[in-house]
């Protein structure tokens, strides 16, 4: 099972979700406030069923939000985002060299992002 860790960023409050195996699968913005933080894993684990775009594949179907979109970045890597109905990014996966690692990424967040998904707070206050 995964979990969810707020911690501290040097303009305010961040978290990572962590898969089963310790590794960082998806990472937030960074919030101002603790709660919002909250209120953006609470968005996290609402929208982790989304539906896939991947805008690799040439005449892609472009999905409604909720949704991840699968994209390649400026150095040629595979990346996801997922946004929130309104549009708005809500985590963020790391770089993967080929289309099945970061689809993988994307089944590692549907997986881990649930209800019963332990909150770490590292924060101080």
């Amino acid at each position: 099972m995964g979990k969810f860790v707020i911690s501290k960023a040097k303009t305010g409050v961040m978290f990572n979700l962590f898969a089963g195996n310790g590794e960082i699968i998806a990472t937030s913005e960074v919030y101002n406030t603790k709660a919002a933080a909250k209120n953006g894993i609470a968005s996290v684990i609402k929208n982790s069923g989304a539906a896939v775009e991947d805008q690799t594949k040439d005449g892609y179907k472009v999905e409604s939000c909720p949704k991840y979109e699968i994209y390649k970045d400026k150095r040629g890597e595979f990346r996801f985002r997922l946004k929130a109905r309104n549009g708005q990014i809500i985590a963020v996966g790391e770089s993967y060299k080929d289309i099945a690692g970061v689809k993988n990424g994307v089944a590692s967040i549907k997986k881990n992002a649930t209800e019963s998904t332990k909150i770490i707070d590292e924060t101080l206050d």
